[in-house]
């Protein structure tokens, strides 16, 4: 492996937001901020910096990972500074700047059917592992994602906060690394948060992989191993239409926050938690992505 590694994720800033002067003051941690533009390289970099020192991955191992996305860059990103094989494993149908990033950091591409969604990818992961000498990072499945943001994400979030507490904390689910991980770090730490969870409802359009719906990409249904409710004891759901999220992603861009569908997801409901928790609560979100990875989809398309 290679003996230094160039940078590693460093802490993101948290910040403030308010989109109206009638609604709750939001404090959210810019993710997309992170080098390759995503939360996905805390779990990327956890994960794989853990295989090296477990003997699991080394330079004739090649990394594979299913993934719509985020994590597929992020995966390639370390790859590249680990100086090891990626291969990253989509449905058809993701966005050409996305596997435009991968191919930018050495990873190559395997596309699999666009029906069989995200399920069929996982399955085509472990076909090719059986061929090669292959580590699977298994993101919707390995506990270590959630490690990533149980040990990192929340500890840097209350060491950020002027309060030092948190009363509720919100995110979209893919892999239920970022939900679990970070209400867990936070109850680790004392905070008795609400857990919630962000989920886009169809406005309209055709539905990606097994995504709730197929305007917020990367946010997904019954995959994870990791998400279950018996983890959030204080677990509510808040459903966001989806064009209600786009429109919102656009308002936080005017704002100068680069972001994708997700941060407008995310935002939507962390701002209808805190109206039901009061003026006072303490409510701390993610804006998971950044926006150049959707210049193609719809979130850009009223400038085309």
């Amino acid at each position: 492996m290679h003996p230094t590694i160039p940078y590693r994720p460093a802490t993101t800033p948290l910040v403030p937001v308010q989109l109206s002067s009638g609604e709750p003051t939001i404090w959210v941690k810019l993710e997309f901020l992170n080098p390759s533009g995503s939360t996905k390289d805390r779990i990327a970099r956890f994960i794989l910096e853990k295989a090296c020192r477990e003997g699991r991955l080394n330079n004739d191992t090649t990394v594979i990972e299913a993934s719509s996305g985020s994590t597929s860059i992020a995966m390639a990103l370390v790859c590249a500074q680990l100086g090891v094989r990626f291969v990253a494993v989509m449905p058809e149908g993701v966005s050409n700047e996305r596997t435009l990033m991968i191919k930018a950091f050495g990873g190559e591409i395997r596309l699999t059917p666009q029906a069989g969604g995200i399920s069929g990818a996982i399955q085509e992961t472990e076909r090719l592992a059986n061929e090669m000498k292959a580590f699977l990072p298994k993101q919707f499945a390995n506990e270590d994602n959630a490690t990533a943001h149980r040990t990192g994400t929340a500890r840097e979030i209350l060491e950020q906060l002027p309060a030092r507490t948190v009363n509720a904390v919100v995110s979209g689910v893919g892999t239920g690394g970022t939900l679990v991980g970070v209400y867990e770090g936070l109850a680790d730490a004392g905070c008795s948060p609400v857990a919630v969870l962000a989920k886009p409802i169809k406005f309209e359009g055709e539905i990606e992989c097994c995504s709730f719906s197929g305007r917020i990409p990367g946010v997904v249904d019954s995959i994870s191993t990791i998400f279950r409710a018996e983890r959030l004891p204080l677990l509510e759901t808040i459903e966001v239409e989806d064009h209600d999220a786009l429109g919102v992603s656009r308002e936080l861009a005017r704002l100068g926050f680069p972001v994708g569908p997700s941060s407008g997801l995310n935002y939507c409901a962390a701002v209808e938690i805190g109206k039901k928790l009061g003026r006072d609560s303490v409510v701390v979100t993610v804006f998971p992505d950044r926006m150049e990875r959707y210049f193609t989809t719809e979130l850009f398309a009223p400038y085309r």
